[in-house]
């Protein structure tokens, strides 16, 4: 990164952090925050600097004013003494249930695109967690990452003092991760909403695809799986009709007694290369498994600038997700020129316009400037100012 561009994108984040205030997070005073900042080698060395702790919102408004970070961040947990040096002597009070979903762990494709796919996984999200686990709605909060995806923190005191095992089997059942064939398909209703009817419907999509298949390629599929042989195999393709039958007519007198279409069911369920498995993850949430699990994490503080995009890490509440749009929406910045050297060709989809972006010098918008640039896909040109 060219000196005048990381000029610029500092400038940008000056004028920023000193027209807004941030608002705090809830309990500040008992929570650990960290930063990394535009100094050293930036952004090919960075480091956080964190343990640190405020005493009032004030001090933590004038911090970042004055120091003006690249990225800001604060922990999930709350500490008896956040500004201790050490984990062990911060003294872990409890921490909030905090769900990551980043669009770079499901496809890969335009930025917009991946934007809009991840917005579906965060609304699947909110559903499950109102519908099936019951969460309290008034204690969920949303936040847009400002980069590829969204944080939900669940902020319900109950939850607060959950171990690192108890999150797990929360997130693995967001997940699709451990699913029983037998507990699915032995007590499911018609019309039950949760993991019976999902996996009712992938088991039934699976099977009906796999018989529609000539029979040598459908054995071979099922034989490419760890733990399937061939007399297996087939033995299991003389039985699967009869469970599709049953599946598509009353599923509550599915017989899966016979032990190798149970083993069979639970290889298909549980082996990462089964095209079941992978309906069945489709079919929960793509959550960040590690991030839930974590009861120390630091999270990007709402309000603060993602200096890889230049986006504002936004905060929204359930009602806001279907109408947010982070190309408008999270843009902190406007449309007055900037000159920037773009290495190749893109097209830029931003404040509810597409740029196109040619090769050379070019002027563009600001916030279309300062997002090409923080994502290293352009320079400020030489021997143009940047704006001020």
């Amino acid at each position: 990164m060219r000196a005048a561009t990381l000029t610029f994108i500092r400038q940008r984040f000056t004028e920023y952090y000193g027209r807004v205030q941030i608002a705090p997070p809830s309990s500040s005073g008992q929570r650990e925050f960290g930063f990394i900042f535009f100094d050293g080698n930036y952004p090919e060395d960075i480091r956080m600097r964190r343990h640190i702790g405020f005493g009032s919102p004030e001090e933590m408004q004038e911090y970042i004013k004055n120091l003006v970070p690249a990225h800001a961040y604060y922990s999930t947990a709350y500490y008896r003494t956040p500004r201790a040096a050490t984990m062990a002597d911060k003294d872990w009070l409890g921490a909030d249930l905090i769900f990551d979903l980043d669009a770079d762990h499901i496809l890969r494709g335009s930025y917009s695109l991946m934007l809009e796919r991840i917005k579906e996984e965060a609304v699947k999200l909110v559903t499950v967690l109102d519908e099936e686990l019951g969460i309290d709605m008034r204690t969920v909060k949303l936040v847009f990452s400002g980069g590829r995806g969204y944080h939900i923190h669940v902020q319900e005191i109950a939850l607060r003092s959950f171990d690192s095992q108890e999150r797990r089997e929360l997130i693995d059942y967001i997940c699709g991760i451990g699913v029983s064939p037998a507990r699915m398909l032995s007590d499911f209703l018609p019309g039950h909403s949760g993991w019976h009817q999902r996996y009712h419907s992938c088991l039934t999509t699976y099977l009906e695809g796999l018989l529609s298949l000539p029979v040598s390629e459908a054995k071979g599929s099922l034989c490419s799986l760890k733990g399937v042989g061939d007399t297996r195999a087939t033995r299991f393709l003389q039985l699967a009709p009869t469970l599709v039958q049953q599946l598509n007519a009353d599923p509550r007198q599915v017989n899966i007694r016979d032990p190798t279409t149970i083993e069979i069911l639970s290889i298909l369920t549980t082996e990462k290369e089964s095209p079941l498995y992978a309906k069945i993850r489709e079919a929960g949430i793509q959550a960040d498994e590690p991030v839930t699990t974590d009861i120390r994490r630091l999270i990007r503080l709402p309000g603060s600038l993602h200096a890889k995009s230049g986006f504002r890490v936004t905060p929204l509440t359930v009602k806001e997700l279907a109408d947010f749009d982070p190309l408008i929406d999270a843009v902190p910045f406007g449309d007055r020129g900037v000159g920037i050297d773009s290495p190749r060709e893109y097209t830029v989809e931003l404040l509810g316009n597409s740029w196109e972006i040619r090769p050379g010098v070019q002027q563009v918008p600001e916030a279309v400037a300062l997002f090409l640039c923080c994502r290293g896909m352009a320079e400020i040109a030489g021997g143009v100012s940047p704006a001020s």
